[in-house]
């Protein structure tokens, strides 16, 4: 597996460079990409995978610095997952969609986000899984109810009753067998505004056009210009404070995906990679604070609606 991942990442380097790369220079770079996860595969854990130090204690001097710089700069902290791995992280995201496919047959008017909450606790444990939100960093609930200008991390409780007209987004995290899978959706309460109406289905929309955005050997940056450009060209904006991320072994890892930037930067998407994409998109200002009360719930600053979409992926060589 790593020497045909570090054959395939070669045979994109003139592309990514956008100049001549010889012979030489693409072995050299399969080489040293091969022995990184071969050690890593024979650890036996998914650990970062530090190309660039291998490279630097070679004699080999074949690459110009410059190249060496900018390898270091997009690979230095890559992840990948193995077959095996994948497959228990898909496992666990069964268990996370029908957490949510529960959630949107009951989600009604008049239930509380605590209701939620125990549909969200009860269905997990009843299928081996573990809400991985309950007790993270002092969280105390089993996943996350987001209204209107709350734009995620809101507390589910007693108290917020769902009305007529209101957006929320249910975010779900599932730990089955020591892997996690990480997914929210939007929920419309009977009839609301066009204009909330739009911001839900523009936020979808932005999710999936940042998947068409992901391709093996792009870059996150990728991801976050076509969703921003797709936001701001409906009127909206994009969160800056909060960004999707890497899963699968850990609740959050490398890379960040931020959901605005520029083509071209950031981290280089590789096959075998997981991490969610989850465009947080505000009717006005993308600005944000948290509420000191609980430390947790994120809001937007002018107090205008917020909405969300987010899935789980992994990255394959097509």
């Amino acid at each position: 597996q790593g020497y045909d991942l570090g054959i395939y990442f070669a045979s994109h380097l003139q592309k990514v460079f956008h100049k001549k790369v010889t012979d030489d220079e693409i072995a050299f770079l399969a080489i040293h990409l091969y022995t990184a996860l071969a050690n890593q595969h024979q650890e036996g854990e998914n650990k970062k995978v530090l190309v660039i130090s291998s490279m630097r204690q070679s004699e080999n001097i074949l690459l110009k610095q410059t190249l060496l710089n900018w390898f270091s700069d997009i690979t230095s902290e890559l992840t990948f997952k193995t077959p095996e791995q994948i497959e228990g992280i898909r496992r666990s995201g069964i268990i996370n969609t029908g957490v949510l496919d529960l959630v949107e047959h009951e989600i009604h008017a008049g239930m509380s986000t605590l209701e939620i909450d125990k549909l969200v606790y009860e269905y997990t444990k009843d299928h081996g899984g573990i809400p991985a939100t309950l007790g993270y960093d002092g969280f105390p609930k089993s996943c996350c109810t987001s209204i209107n200008e709350v734009v995620c991390h809101g507390i589910p409780n007693e108290f917020d009753i769902l009305e007529e007209g209101d957006i929320i987004n249910v975010d779900c995290t599932t730990i089955l067998d020591g892997y996690y899978a990480d997914a929210s959706r939007m929920f419309t309460i009977g009839k609301t505004t066009p204009q909330k109406e739009k911001l839900v289905r523009v936020a979808k929309e932005c999710l999936e056009i940042g998947m068409e955005a992901a391709k093996p050997f792009g870059f996150v940056g990728d991801i976050g210009h076509a969703i921003e450009k797709h936001a701001k060209k409906n009127g909206f904006s994009v969160v800056r404070d909060l960004c999707g991320h890497g899963v699968g072994i850990e609740f959050h890892e490398e890379p960040d995906v931020e959901h605005f930037g520029k083509k071209g930067t950031g981290m280089l998407l590789v096959p075998g990679m997981v991490f969610t994409i989850e465009p947080m998109i505000n009717m006005g200002t993308w600005e944000v604070f948290i509420d000191e009360e609980d430390g947790w719930t994120v809001v937007t600053e002018d107090e205008q609606p917020s909405a969300q979409w987010e899935h789980t992926f992994v990255m394959t060589d097509n």
